[in-house]
């Protein structure tokens, strides 16, 4: 048997702080490929990946798993109790940056399907696709694996994200969604004076806190069927001016939409800048507005795949998940344009956070319902 507690450790040790691959791809193709399956290292513009497949590769009856082993850096080193890539165990609890999200999930699912393979081999395949570039700008990470899959004919029928999903107890949300997420950035240009002889001057910071007041001020929707309403925060307003007697020539600011499926980007951003012009024309100054958009809001519908996953976390937790779209993005987002997808993983309380940790016991139980899946999958 596969110890996922042991596999966590060896990959918490793994310093792959992103986009540093750090030995932990490296790791699990070896294991991997001990176990059978055959690994592929997708890497794309100095990110590492890899797509490990057990069984043919054009069977229907394919399950695949989705994760990352890059982690954010550790922060304040002098403010952890424990080494950040020590991956020690303290009354029960292992410390590391990544313990968490999602090192944990990866060494999970990773020990549930080298043991079910070796154990009872299914009628079918089984896909693990691990990215070094979930943490980062994700742009060479799971796109670089689905774009290699898409060039290659592999193909998944479902897939699980091992992300953690559980804000309190294990087993008490699943993902089945996730809202978008964009960012627009404005520049207000208008014309520098003395702030005694305001009548020679453009002042820019009217007008952007007139636009700020429009767009934080507009109800974008009040939910729907699985999402709670959209929201728009305003994050930052600058001029960058440090003197009280100069009006300046220019201000910035920035917001974050996270949105449901009544919207796509294309929609948000026309409001946007229809709304900038509007201020522009208003107060006689030039608004330039750059936007970014991080993913769509996404929706599986509940049924059979969800249906699988919450049968088996009940079984081993005595717990019947949340379906949620709450949260912040993942690479969720990508897969779920290739194949049906959710997300289940550990109480992610201490994510991100110094000190990041996890019960060694979640990880067990974690292992056991990935087992659960894969054999009520292939049953």
């Amino acid at each position: 048997m596969t110890d996922p507690v042991a596999l966590t450790a060896d990959l918490v040790r793994c310093a792959s702080v992103t986009p540093a691959e750090g030995g932990a791809l490296t790791l699990l193709e070896n294991r991997l490929s001990a176990s059978g399956f055959h690994c592929t290292r997708v890497d794309r513009n100095g990110i590492a990946n890899l797509y490990a497949r057990w069984g043919e590769k054009a069977h229907p009856k394919t399950f695949g798993f989705n994760g990352h082993t890059d982690v954010v850096p550790i922060g304040d080193a002098n403010a952890w109790t424990q080494d950040p890539f020590g991956a020690a165990i303290v009354d029960g609890v292992m410390y590391g940056r990544g313990t968490t999200d999602m090192k944990s999930g990866v060494a999970a699912f990773a020990a549930a399907a080298m043991d079910f393979v070796r154990q009872s081999p299914p009628d079918g395949s089984i896909v693990l696709a691990i990215t070094g570039d979930e943490e980062g700008d994700a742009q060479d990470g799971t796109i670089a694996l689905l774009d290699w899959m898409e060039a290659e004919a592999e193909k998944l029928d479902v897939c699980l994200v091992g992300e953690p999903t559980c804000p309190n107890t294990m087993g008490d949300m699943m993902k089945i969604g996730r809202r978008g997420s964009m960012t627009a950035y404005f520049t207000v240009i208008g014309v520098q004076g003395h702030s005694a002889y305001p009548h020679r001057a453009k002042n820019p910071v009217p007008a952007m806190a007139r636009l700020m007041d429009v767009l934080a001020s507009h109800e974008l929707d009040q939910g729907t069927d699985h999402f709670d309403p959209s929201t728009l925060a305003v994050v930052t307003i600058d001029t960058g001016n440090p003197a009280n007697n100069v009006i300046p020539a220019q201000c910035t600011s920035t917001v974050n939409i996270r949105f449901n499926d009544a919207h796509g980007s294309s929609d948000l951003i026309k409001w946007l800048r229809s709304a900038a012009d509007q201020v522009a024309a208003d107060f006689d100054v030039t608004i330039d507005m750059r936007t970014q958009v991080s993913g769509e809001s996404f929706i599986t519908p509940p049924g059979r795949l969800s249906d699988l996953v919450a049968a088996a976390v009940h079984a081993e937790t005595g717990v019947t998940p949340e379906l949620s779209t709450s949260g912040g993005t993942s690479d969720a987002r990508f897969m779920q344009h290739h194949c049906p997808t959710v997300e289940f993983g550990l109480v992610g309380k201490t994510m991100h956070q110094v000190d990041e940790r996890v019960e060694v016991a979640q990880i067990t139980q974690l292992k056991a319902i990935y087992t659960r899946i894969l054999q009520d999958y292939f049953a």
